[in-house]
């Protein structure tokens, strides 16, 4: 069985018509339309080999969460595209109707209905713990096989492997023409392959707009004066008891054993991090101290909601921590305000809304710091005359924070950067710097990201451009076309020119019409179409077509090399 856990502001959903022709046959006088508030919405899917021996753990699992977030609410939601293995719907009727009566004993429990095709309105909240997934597994259907002679495999069961892996379809029929899979198919991006569920293969074209989106955070950090970490990505299970992650997200986690000690594959870089600050002695002097990682994390994610770029298993995530005092608090927060704009500049973005979420019921540290800490958010946000709506209790266990949403080009927003006051981690691994009077004192922390996930601004911006990427971040920058037969060599040379000078240019020389030879090329987004013809070979020259542009322009090829140089240098 698997489970969607949402922790939601709210939900409301309506029954549309029958999924199952016989669905008044096992679940008579189904109540189709209803809504919840400050509810933990669970959805489930009843697989294969569950039987009513896993209502126990779904029960079990389900007040766990309620328990941590806090509601008295719950929402039971059948929702078959959690798995690709289903149960019989007779069993999963069954088991839905025996976890409502357990559950009802503690909480208002509401029940969607089975068997229909719905549709359904929700808002989740923003903490840790708002999106978990589960799978509850029936102890009495697993078989554990032990001390089995590992043998290779014959070639007919290779052929058969090598068969079922190598075939990744992408279902286009409910996808936009601009959605980012369809475009990275299109231009030879990425993949995506069910050996690696939620985990990007990165094409060399893909890979270069995200190193280009890397150097780019670098350079600007630099100029901001930031440090750059790199962390490992396998560590010892006491880190993250230390953090908390082992016992908050346990089941989010992915594990392993080495040598009898327990690991974790990190899901976040901040633990990490913190031992960089501890590895030597802090004063005053010291801070502000600004550290970013582009750090690869994982988290476990049930398949049936992983989508393309925008929600995957494993991603990269660029993480700062600024380590600062009470004084400089208000001016780091505007700094990094000010940074966050400034990316969202370079790409022609813009946010669709701000967030200030405070304190929650459930929380560490004293009203004291929460006042200090929520009042300079606020402060900050004001000073510089930006408009945000207060989501009152929304902010994580650990402290406030700030959350930028950018609108993308289907109008859905999306979380990107969000700076926050960590107040658990400084505590929790007792990090400290010596101030002016030779005292030990406790660091503010700000934790901060800019493009969130890496993976997902790269599906928001390859969806607003359409895959026309700008010069600087485009894999397919220029294309040199021969437009007749006998202009191969110097079509060549001017290839030659264009890659010793380092843009990403590609020769077309088939001998096939200009015409089919264009299309494929505009297919693929290039910024520049160079034509070499016999009137260009006779010149010295080149024709010129600017991507979406109509006219043709005859130039000289040092001058088009140094445009394109200044663009992109400009990022233009």
């Amino acid at each position: 069985m698997k489970t969607l856990n949402l922790h939601c502001d709210y939900i409301k959903f309506k029954g549309l018509k029958k999924a199952l022709g016989k669905v008044d046959e096992i679940a008579p006088d189904q109540e189709l339309e209803g809504s919840s508030k400050e509810c933990l919405v669970v959805m489930i899917a009843v697989e294969s080999n569950d039987s009513l021996g896993s209502v126990e753990e779904l029960v079990k699992n389900v007040k766990d969460i309620a328990k941590q977030v806090g509601v008295k609410n719950i929402v039971l939601y059948p929702y078959a595209h959690l798995s690709k293995d289903l149960g019989k719907p007779e069993l999963a009727v069954e088991i839905l109707g025996k976890a409502d009566k357990k559950l009802s004993k503690g909480f208002k429990v509401t029940s969607a209905p089975f068997g229909y095709y719905k549709e359904f309105e929700l808002k989740v909240k923003g903490h840790p713990l708002s999106e978990l997934s589960r799978e509850i597994v029936d102890g009495g259907n697993v078989k554990i096989i032990k001390g089995t002679e590992v043998k290779d495999l014959e070639p007919a069961e290779i052929k058969k492997l090598l068969n079922s892996i190598s075939k990744s379809v992408l279902d286009k029929s409910k996808l936009k023409d601009n959605d980012h899979r369809i475009i990275g198919q299109k231009m030879d991006l990425w993949s995506f392959n069910e050996v690696a569920p939620g985990m990007v293969f990165w094409h060399d074209k893909g890979l270069f707009i995200r190193n280009k989106l890397m150097e780019l955070w670098r350079e600007m950090h630099r100029k901001a004066g930031y440090e750059e970490i790199s962390t490992p990505q396998i560590m010892d299970r006491k880190l993250w008891e230390i953090s908390g992650h082992w016992s908050k997200y346990s089941e989010n986690n992915f594990k392993s054993e080495y040598e009898g000690r327990d690991f974790l594959i990190k899901p976040m870089n901040c633990p990490g991090g913190m031992l960089v600050y501890k590895n030597s002695p802090k004063s005053y002097k010291d801070l502000p101290l600004r550290v970013g990682e582009l750090g690869n994390v994982h988290r476990v994610e049930l398949s049936g909601v992983l989508a393309g770029l925008f929600r995957v298993i494993q991603f990269t995530q660029d993480d700062a921590h600024i380590f600062c005092t009470e004084k400089q608090l208000i001016d780091e927060l505007g700094k990094v305000i000010d940074l966050v704009f400034d990316f969202v500049k370079q790409f022609d973005l813009k946010l669709d809304h701000i967030e200030l979420s405070t304190r929650p019921a459930k929380r560490i540290g004293s009203d004291k710091i929460w006042d200090l800490a929520e009042n300079s958010l606020e402060e900050v946000l004001k000073k510089k005359k930006i408009k945000y709506t207060v989501n009152k209790g929304d902010g994580a266990f650990y402290g406030p924070k700030i959350d930028f949403h950018l609108k993308d080009s289907l109008g859905r927003t999306w979380q990107t950067g969000t700076l926050q006051l960590d107040m658990a981690l400084p505590e929790r691994f007792e990090l400290s710097y010596i101030d002016e009077k030779g005292k030990e004192e406790r660091p503010i922390m700000l934790h901060r990201t800019i493009y969130g996930s890496l993976e997902r601004f790269m599906g928001i911006i390859t969806e607003n451009y359409n895959g026309k990427f700008p010069l600087w971040l485009s894999p397919n920058q220029i294309k040199v076309l021969t437009l007749n037969d006998g202009v191969e060599d110097y079509a060549k040379e001017v290839y030659d020119k264009l890659f010793e000078a380092g843009f990403r240019v590609e020769l077309d020389a088939r001998n096939e019409s200009m015409g089919k030879k264009a299309r494929e090329a505009q297919i693929q987004r290039f910024n520049y179409l160079v034509t070499v013809g016999d009137n260009e070979k006779k010149s010295g020259k080149i024709a010129v077509k600017v991507r979406d542009g109509k006219e043709i322009e005859t130039m000289d090829l040092d001058s088009f090399i140094e445009k394109l140089k200044v663009d992109i240098k400009e990022r233009k």
